[in-house]
């Protein structure tokens, strides 16, 4: 497809791509374009997503359990039954805000849920376990780019609970011989270039389908939260980084894990920051219509700016995203969107 960027396979190796693969989390966003990838090359995903937050159409890559990732019998009976060999964990509440209201939930869900997943899969013989981190887990930085070593103080319940999960997969690496990798996201965008795939949460709270939602019409004016941080135009600074470059890199820390390569955390981003008002500008110029938006306070805990370092990646697993364009990035989210999602 037109604009679509031609992703290296360098990963293709002696290692055998049919791994057996649980994929927890796999009806949600992130997860969804990753059990696709996975099946796409030739790995068998299992998903495993209670749909309370996922949807059922988006886990059509590979057979889909329902059930709870908590659930720690269901766990060892779909790992002994399906014969997984390893799994990426994706399946947790995502929601900053919620997590300051409501520690608890997050605290269970992210973090007491993990513990009995790993637990269960540990039990099983399963030892390779790739987990969805986040950039949370930094809280506010000190320097930029953020490196892996920067440290981790994370300014929420949900960055926390993400740690925490961190926390238990070291620990389980040193007791236990699991293989870990956690993979901390700057800001996941964009969809599949194919248009039938994309972001879609209820409530939707992320810039990029937030601003194309109101140029289309279908949403209320965009709120922009601070006009006034230390940056080049006074709103805040993200990196934004294409959900299949996310994917690829969960087959690629797969991959790394199976070939003995050593666990530990890496950051995943473009290295750039793009303010709020580019993304307004770039919404507009791919949509071809003006984003309504409005301007209010600063919202709590939001730092002015947040980019990665993504040298480690590069240099661990050979990722480096296709994707960092940031016209190209809400083109793919825009053509998603523009097809009713």
């Amino acid at each position: 497809m037109e604009g679509t960027p031609k992703r290296a396979r360098w990963y293709q190796s002696s290692v055998a791509s049919s791994l057996r693969v649980l994929v927890t989390g796999g009806a949600g966003y992130i997860g969804s374009h990753t059990a696709r990838l996975l099946a796409e090359e030739g790995f068998s995903p299992f998903v495993l997503d209670d749909l309370g937050r996922g949807h059922r159409e988006a886990a059509r890559f590979g057979q889909l359990i329902v059930g709870d990732v908590g659930d720690a019998a269901l766990v060892a009976r779909v790992v002994r039954d399906h014969r997984i060999e390893a799994a990426v964990h994706f399946a947790a509440f995502a929601y900053v805000g919620e997590s300051v209201r409501d520690p608890g939930l997050y605290w269970t869900n992210n973090t007491v849920k993990s513990l009995a997943l790993v637990d269960a899969l540990v039990g099983a013989g399963v030892r390779d376990v790739v987990f969805s981190s986040t950039c949370a887990t930094y809280g506010d930085p000190r320097s930029l780019p953020l490196r892996e070593d920067h440290p981790q103080a994370p300014v929420n319940a949900y960055g926390a609970s993400k740690l925490a999960v961190e926390h238990i997969l070291r620990s389980y690496g040193v007791a236990h011989g699991l293989r870990w990798m956690a993979l901390r996201y700057f800001n996941a965008a964009g969809a599949h270039p194919d248009g039938t795939m994309g972001e879609r949460h209820d409530p939707e709270t992320h810039l990029v389908p937030l601003a194309i939602e109101a140029a289309l019409g279908r949403a209320r004016p965009l709120e922009i939260f601070g006009t006034d941080y230390d940056t080049p135009d006074g709103t805040a600074l993200r990196d934004y980084v294409h959900v299949l470059d996310l994917a690829d890199a969960h087959v690629r820390a797969l991959r790394h894990l199976a070939q003995g390569g050593a666990s530990g955390a890496l950051n995943l981003g473009t290295g750039r920051g793009h303010s709020v008002r580019e993304i307004v500008s770039a919404v507009e110029g791919v949509v071809g219509k003006p984003v309504p938006h409005t301007f209010g306070p600063r919202r709590a805990g939001d730092p002015p700016a947040l980019v990665a370092d993504p040298t480690n990646a590069r240099t661990t697993l050979g990722w480096t995203p296709q994707y960092t364009d940031l016209r190209a990035i809400i083109e793919t989210a825009a053509r998603w969107h523009r097809r009713g999602a």
